[in-house]
């Protein structure tokens, strides 16, 4: 099978995603030419595994001091270089186009009437699941912003519809955990503030990743750069997470077992959505705002959440090999049996997905 994979690249886990997706059709012998738009091509880091990989430049939304930055973010956008890119981009010659919310691939394949598979977090909001419902705009560009024939939407509990689990790639490493060490990963943030707050919470290690302030030592904080490698190194080692509310690193957390404060960036929907959805679930502790008050009482009151989810690259891989004979709603059931229940509200599994679950969440 040849297929076309696009991947959206603004910030980086729907590129972990691709890393075990690449590996496992690798495996099933599928040809997979990849596609990566939504940031500048030096800024792509271990992609070895993909390939003679592509980027365009796509869509992608700019972040300011923890905040969505409208304005910049419409200014940035170039709408007529993603319009001559999806013309431009030929997908005739593959029997399956996949996007994990790459839009240029999927309106590519769309206009030229060739397969399309949507696979990853945002495809799970087509169904009536915990979300942040005050932006209606934002829901509609969410919804069309990278359309598939076929969605496989993925989530940390299926909320009684045909959801996949978390699709997890952690690298195989010795989990040995230290209570006093914490990872921290907030790349919509202010850096600088970053560092002022954890100062404030002098008993604690900080293992601190981003790309403007220079690797080195500042007091309990320990600043890395940007590598996956060093990156799962210390999420390997560190027994708490404080991260945004992006899917897939908290998606890692609760697979390694965590104790997790997410921040959702302001103005991100999704991120809001995945806030409520933590809250709901009581896998983990979020907060709208940081500071070292916060920090501290999440690291000395909260607790840490594990939840064992099965390998859903190989699942989906090994569906795609039999042409798709499995409906969604059965891959999803099947996975689903193979994950512990996760603590709070038990949503009933419904196949029938004309049906309305009884609960609801919105904010």
């Amino acid at each position: 099978m040849k297929i076309l994979y696009g991947v959206q690249g603004t910030g980086n886990g729907h590129i972990t995603r691709a890393r075990a997706m690449a590996a496992e059709m690798h495996a099933a012998g599928f040809k997979v030419d990849f596609v990566f738009s939504g940031r500048p091509p030096e800024d792509y880091f271990d992609m070895a595994v993909f390939g003679a990989y592509r980027t365009f430049q796509g869509l992608s939304f700019v972040a300011r001091n923890g905040q969505l930055d409208l304005y910049a973010t419409c200014k940035n956008a170039n709408f007529f270089m993603l319009y001559r890119d999806i013309r431009a981009l030929d997908t005739r010659g593959y029997d399956l186009v996949i996007t994990d919310f790459e839009p240029i691939v999927a309106w590519a394949a769309k206009r030229q009437g060739v397969p399309c598979i949507g696979f990853g977090h945002q495809y799970a909001f087509k169904y009536d699941i915990p979300r942040y419902k005050k932006n209606v705009v934002a829901q509609w560009i969410m919804s069309n912003f990278a359309p598939a024939d076929t969605q496989l939407g993925a989530h940390w509990h299926h909320f009684g519809y045909p959801i996949l689990p978390p699709l997890i790639h952690v690298q195989e490493m010795k989990n040995i955990t230290d209570p006093d060490q914490v990872l921290v990963y907030l790349p919509f943030e202010n850096s600088e503030a970053v560092l002022d707050w954890l100062d404030g919470v002098p008993n604690y290690h900080f293992r601190f990743h981003c790309k403007d302030i220079e690797p080195g030592i500042y007091g309990n904080v320990e600043v890395f750069p940007f590598g996956r490698e060093l990156f799962q190194k210390n999420l390997s080692e560190c027994e708490s997470v404080l991260c945004n509310a992006g899917f897939e690193l908290n998606s890692e957390a609760l697979q390694l077992g965590r104790r997790i404060l997410a921040k959702p960036l302001k103005g991100q929907i999704e991120q809001h959505s995945n806030a409520i959805a933590l809250d709901l679930l009581g896998i983990a502790k979020t907060s709208d705002v940081l500071n070292s008050e916060i920090i501290q009482d999440w690291l000395e009151t909260s607790r840490v959440v594990q939840i064992s989810y099965p390998n859903v690259a190989r699942a989906v891989v090994a569906w795609l090999q039999t042409n798709n004979d499995t409906s969604v709603a059965d891959l999803c059931e099947s996975l689903w049996q193979q994950t512990p229940n996760v603590r709070g509200i038990d949503f009933k599994y419904n196949k029938d997905t004309s049906e309305n679950n009884e609960k609801s969440v919105t904010a």
